[in-house]
């Protein structure tokens, strides 16, 4: 079985909101064409208290993109974005949201960033997606979303060690691009076995 894993498509990823990825809105329409022909699928969703450590709002003489060194290694501090309860946290309006099965919160803890699906930054400190999938029989992700270079990135990289083929499909994903980090995450994730597609060998697929 597979699964389509659709990573923080939330207003403050998209044009306009807090933390803006390029073009971040281009991957709702592919992604919505996807979604009806997987049994499972899960949603990521940023979800950070206001006192959140990646904030640079929270580190005195700190702005966005700086880096500091915490606890678990290192972490680029960010504009203050997705904070709980609020509009940029939602869902963005155009997503398709009734096939999904699950919606992964992340971020939640002050302490501790969370990009991956699957770990908190730690490396250590699950999300449940695993014996949620595991549950389901399921052997293959399919990985959507924002951003290339961060939570994609890393979800994908935790989804092969934990043991399921992995494909990104590279028309349904975009990056914030800081220092030419998406040529550099797209090669991170090859050297450890993710591979890439587009939807519409995707959809060949799905639909023979």
């Amino acid at each position: 079985m597979h699964a389509l894993l659709i990573i923080d498509v939330q207003n403050d990823f998209c044009p306009g909101g807090k933390l803006e990825v390029i073009n971040g809105d281009q991957v709702i329409t592919v992604i919505n064409q996807l979604t009806p022909f997987f049994d499972c699928v899960v949603q990521t969703q940023d979800w950070h208290p206001l006192n959140h450590s990646s904030f640079a709002f929270n580190h005195e003489s700190k702005k966005p993109y700086d880096s500091i060194t915490l606890d678990y290694g290192e972490q680029i501090l960010w504009p203050n974005h997705c904070v709980q309860e609020s509009r940029g946290a939602e869902f963005h309006p155009d997503l398709e949201t009734k096939y999904t099965s699950m919606i992964i919160r992340k971020g939640f803890r002050p302490d501790i960033d969370s990009y991956s699906a699957f770990f908190e930054n730690d490396k250590k400190t699950n999300t449940g997606l695993k014996g949620y999938l595991d549950a389901l029989n399921i052997e293959t992700v399919f990985i959507v979303g924002l951003a290339t270079d961060f939570c994609v990135k890393w979800s994908a990289i935790d989804a092969v060690k934990c043991g399921y083929k992995t494909y990104v499909i590279e028309d349904a994903v975009r990056g914030i691009d800081i220092d030419d980090s998406v040529k550099t995450s797209k090669k991170e994730m090859y050297t450890v076995g993710v591979e890439f597609i587009d939807s519409s060998s995707l959809f060949s697929l799905l639909k023979s």
